[in-house]
């Protein structure tokens, strides 16, 4: 097998890792917060490894690591976002919200980055408007609040996922540097939070550690190899294929989560037709988005 085809089944089974986490986040039976202060602190334990052989490959200043700390901090409202939308609704719902990544990046990266949008890209996210209508038309209203948290999701996808870009292109911080720094500091932060609460908090229901055996299997699966794996294989993945052929690929994301969900969780059974329609314009927008970015890009 070539590398170029071992490079695409790597990236596309790491895109299915990723899309099984909502899966994962639906089994588990912890608190949104709980369950993302286990999945950061296991994955940056996991990540001690490539940061130590990455070390001295970069010099950080202190403004620096402030900058990556912070992003570490949407990445962690970001994880939490989604997997509290997944607790008040279900993982199709979640992901289907999250899908709207591209869009919120179409609006937030020329902001950012302090270019002119493009017009075509914004006209295609505009596409998914109307799906969101069907969308939160077809749910229960008392689901709806997962729709909320799930494009919260979205929206801190597509900033930490611009100022990442960004930090990267500047600093050329190795990649497993950065996110442990990041994911390390989210776990601290995290810590600072729940701790106290725990401590002088009444609510029986807000545990920290999982109170089946079965949980702890699907944590270490979520953190180690959705996470970790996961990231590990993408990595290894864009040293052989393009740009453009990654970011289709990890748009599939959603794609496979969903059909995941509905195979496994039976969420297909719940839903009315007008919740398929709206996902299937988002879908469509999802495989559009990066051939319009290269077509104007190029």
């Amino acid at each position: 097998m070539s590398e170029t085809k071992r490079a695409y089944l790597e990236l596309h089974l790491a895109v299915l890792l990723f899309g099984f986490t909502a899966i994962l986040g639906n089994l588990i039976q912890l608190n949104a917060l709980v369950l993302v202060w286990w999945r950061v602190g296991i994955t940056s334990a996991s990540l001690l490894y490539f940061f130590w052989r990455e070390r001295g490959r970069y010099a950080l200043t202190r403004r620096d690591v402030y900058w990556i700390i912070g992003i570490g901090v949407l990445v962690t409202v970001h994880w939490i976002c989604f997997y509290g939308a997944i607790k008040v609704s279900n993982a199709s719902i979640a992901l289907v919200s999250f899908a709207t990544t591209a869009f919120f990046t179409a609006i937030l990266e020329p902001l950012i980055s302090r270019r002119r949008p493009n017009r075509i890209e914004l006209g295609l996210g505009l596409l998914i408007v109307p799906a969101m209508i069907l969308i939160v038309d077809s749910v229960p209203f008392s689901q709806v609040s997962g729709i909320i948290l799930g494009l919260l999701s979205a929206v801190t996808a597509a900033l930490f996922s611009t100022l990442n870009k960004i930090q990267v292109s500047s600093k050329q911080v190795p990649p497993f540097t950065l996110t442990f720094i990041q994911l390390g500091s989210s776990w601290v932060l995290l810590t600072l939070l729940l701790l106290p609460y725990k401590l002088f908090s009444s609510d029986i229901a807000f545990q920290l550690l999982p109170a089946r055996g079965i949980d702890w299997v699907f944590l270490l699966l979520l953190s180690l190899v959705c996470t970790t794996l996961g990231y590990v294989l993408t990595l290894r993945a864009l040293r052989h294929i393009s740009a453009f052929a990654s970011s289709l690929a990890i748009n599939m994301e959603p794609v496979y989560g969903i059909t995941l969900a509905w195979v496994l969780l039976g969420e297909n059974k719940q839903m009315s037709a007008g919740f398929y329609y709206g996902s299937a314009i988002i879908v469509v927008s999802v495989f559009l988005y990066p051939l319009v970015r290269r077509r104007t890009a190029g």
